[in-house]
C-alpha cells in the first residue's frame, strides 16, 4: 500500500501539508521537472534555473533524511513533459494506491489536479496549503457579500487574527498604516548596501548548463545568477535584509535609481513563492527587529503589510474569482505589447532601465513594475493578456496566483475596479520625482507636448480623454478630470494627435534607439 506524496516546484517546504503523515518505510515523494511548466510562457532563463536548482537541492535534503524521493529530471529520456503524464508513470512504477497533494498555486494546475482521480483511477487527496495566513475558505468568508474588495480592511483583520504589530486590540503606534511615511525619493548621499548573492554550486552549474542549452531563445541572461537555492541560503538572505536593509526600507521603498535594481528591497519574494521561506517566519523576523529597536515602525509595518496584507489579499482575489477573472478588459485595451519590452531598446530611459535590469536579474521592485512598465502598458492601452503573460514570464517570483491579480487588477484596471479603487496612471512627473531616470533620457520630462516631450506626459492625458466615460465619475479621479475639463478643445486635440502619432509608431522607439 504505497502512497505517492507530490511536491511541486513552488512547494519546497519541509512541513508542506502533502508531506504530513508520510511513512518513510512505504511511501514515495514524487518531484517532477516537466516541459509544460517551463514553456507555457517563455519563462526567464534565471527563473527556470532557480526553480529547477531549488527543486534538486530540496530533493537532496529529503533524501538525506532517509525519505524515498522519485525525482524526474527535465531531460530524462522517458519524461512525458506533463504533470499528469509523470504521475501516471509514477503510479505504475510504484504500484501506488493513493496520491496526496497540496493544492497548487495556479488555477490551470488545480483544474487538472481535480481530474487526476478519474484519469489515473487512484484516490487523490488534495490538502489545503497552510503556508499562507489566510486559507481560500477564510478569504471567501471575508469576501462574501462585498461589492468591492479593499486590501486595507482585509489587512486589519489579518493583523487582529495574527497579533502581528498589535497591542491588544489596537495597532502598535496608534495607526494601521504608515504608508504616508514611505514615499521618499533616494537622496544622493544615501547608498544602498551591497547585497548578498550566492555563487552557483555543482548542482546549480549543471542546471544553468541545461537551461542555456534547452532554452536559448528564452528571455533573460544567466550571467548574473545569484539566487539562493537552499533553505539555509534563503534564511541567510532574509537575515541580511533584516539587518542591512529593513531599517531604510520604509523610507525608500518607492524610490528608483539608475543602475541600482535592489536598493533596500528584500529580494526574498522568489523564496517565499517557491517555499524556501514561509510568510509567518518572515513577518515574525521583521516584527522582532522592531521590538529590539533595530528597525523603525514605518519600515516594519510597510514590509509586513506587503506580505500579511497584500500577498494574502492578492491570493484570495485570485482564487475567489478564477477562472473568469482572467478574461476581463474593462478599459478595452487591445494594442500589442511593444518589442522593446523584450529588448529594452527604447529612448524612454525609465522603461529601458527596468527592462534591462529585468533581463539581467529576473527581478524589478514593485514601483518599477507598477509605475514604469505597468504605467506605460496602462497608458498605451496594451492588451491585458499580453502584458500579463510578459510579467508571468520575466520575473523569478511570478506565479499566476500572484502575478495575474497584480497586473490585471492593479496595473491594468482590467477588472473595472474590483481590486483597486482607481487606475495607477501617472505622467512623467511621478517617475521624475521618485527616480533619477529622467536625467539620462532622450525625452524632456518637463515638456508637455512636442516630439521631445516625455511620452508619459502625452499618454497620460490621452488616457484620461479616451477613458472619460469610464473613469470621470470615480471620486479618486476627480482632480485630473477637473483639470481636463478646463483644457481647451485645441489642447485636447493636440494631446490626442500627438499620443496617437506616438502609439502608431512604437517601432520607431527601437529603430531610433539603434
Amino acid at each position: 500500500m504505497t502512497t505517492l506524496h507530490l511536491v511541486l516546484g513552488d512547494q519546497l517546504t519541509r512541513d508542506l501539508s502533502a508531506l504530513d503523515g508520510l511513512d518513510p518505510a512505504r511511501d514515495v515523494i514524487l518531484m517532477m521537472e516537466v516541459a509544460d511548466e517551463t514553456t507555457y510562457v517563455p519563462h526567464h532563463k534565471q527563473k527556470i534555473a532557480f526553480i529547477l536548482s531549488a527543486m534538486r537541492h530540496f530533493a537532496q535534503e529529503l533524501e538525506a533524511e532517509g525519505l524515498r524521493v522519485d525525482y524526474v529530471k527535465l531531460d530524462a529520456a522517458d519524461n512525458t513533459g506533463s504533470f499528469t503524464g509523470e504521475i501516471a508513470r509514477a503510479v505504475a512504477r510504484h504500484k501506488a494506491t493513493r496520491i496526496v497533494a497540496t493544492e497548487p498555486g495556479e488555477w490551470r494546475v488545480w483544474d487538472a489536479m481535480r481530474n487526476w482521480s478519474q484519469t489515473l483511477d487512484v484516490p487523490v487527496e488534495i490538502r489545503d496549503d497552510d503556508r499562507f495566513f489566510c486559507s481560500r475558505a477564510r478569504f471567501a468568508r471575508w469576501a462574501e457579500g462585498r461589492k468591492s474588495y479593499r486590501m486595507e480592511f482585509f489587512y486589519r483583520e489579518m493583523r487582529r487574527e495574527t497579533g502581528l504589530l498589535m497591542d491588544c486590540d489596537e495597532p502598535v503606534g496608534g495607526q494601521w498604516n504608515f504608508d504616508h511615511d514611505n514615499r521618499k525619493s533616494l537622496p544622493a548621499n544615501v547608498h544602498p548596501p551591497h547585497r548578498t548573492r550566492f555563487e552557483p554550486d555543482k548542482i546549480t552549474e549543471e542546471v544553468l548548463e541545461l537551461v542555456a542549452r534547452r532554452f536559448p531563445d528564452h528571455f533573460g541572461s544567466l550571467d548574473r545568477f545569484g539566487w539562493a537555492v537552499t533553505r539555509a541560503d534563503a534564511l541567510e538572505a532574509l537575515d541580511h535584509f533584516i539587518k542591512a536593509c529593513l531599517p531604510s526600507y520604509g523610507d525608500y521603498q518607492d524610490a528608483m535609481k539608475q543602475n541600482e535594481p535592489f536598493l533596500f528591497h528584500s529580494i526574498i519574494s522568489p523564496y517565499l513563492n517557491c517555499g524556501l521561506l514561509v510568510a509567518r517566519e518572515v513577518c515574525l523576523a521583521a516584527e522582532l527587529a522592531w521590538k529590539k529597536g533595530k528597525a523603525p515602525l514605518n519600515a516594519v509595518e510597510g514590509f509586513i503589510r506587503q506580505i500579511l496584507g497584500w500577498r494574502e489579499y492578492i491570493r484570495g482575489i485570485y482564487w475567489h474569482h478564477m477562472p473568469e477573472y482572467a478574461t476581463g478588459n474593462a478599459l478595452g485595451g487591445h494594442r500589442p505589447l511593444p518589442q522593446f519590452f523584450w529588448s529594452g531598446e527604447t529612448r524612454m530611459n525609465c522603461v529601458s532601465q527596468v527592462v534591462r535590469e529585468t533581463r539581467d536579474n529576473a527581478y524589478a521592485h514593485h514601483i518599477q513594475r507598477l509605475m514604469v512598465t505597468g504605467n506605460f502598458a496602462l497608458l498605451a492601452g496594451i492588451e491585458p493578456a499580453e502584458i500579463e503573460a510578459w510579467y508571468l514570464a520575466v520575473y523569478a517570483d511570478a506565479y499566476e496566483w500572484v502575478e495575474l491579480p497584480n497586473v490585471h487588477g492593479m496595473v491594468m484596471f482590467a477588472d473595472g475596479g474590483l481590486l483597486a479603487s482607481k487606475p495607477y496612471a501617472a505622467s512623467g512627473a511621478y517617475i521624475d520625482r521618485m527616480s533619477d531616470y529622467c536625467r539620462s533620457c532622450a525625452y524632456d520630462v518637463k515638456l508637455k507636448s512636442g516630439p521631445k516631450s516625455c511620452p508619459f506626459n502625452r499618454l497620460y492625458w490621452h488616457f484620461m480623454i479616451e477613458n472619460a466615460d469610464k473613469l470621470s465619475r470615480n471620486p479618486r479621479m476627480a482632480m485630473p478630470y477637473r483639470t481636463l475639463s478646463n483644457m481647451s478643445e485645441e489642447r485636447r486635440s493636440q494631446i490626442t494627435s500627438e499620443a496617437k502619432m506616438f502609439l502608431d509608431h512604437l517601432d520607431l522607439e527601437t529603430e531610433n534607439y539603434k
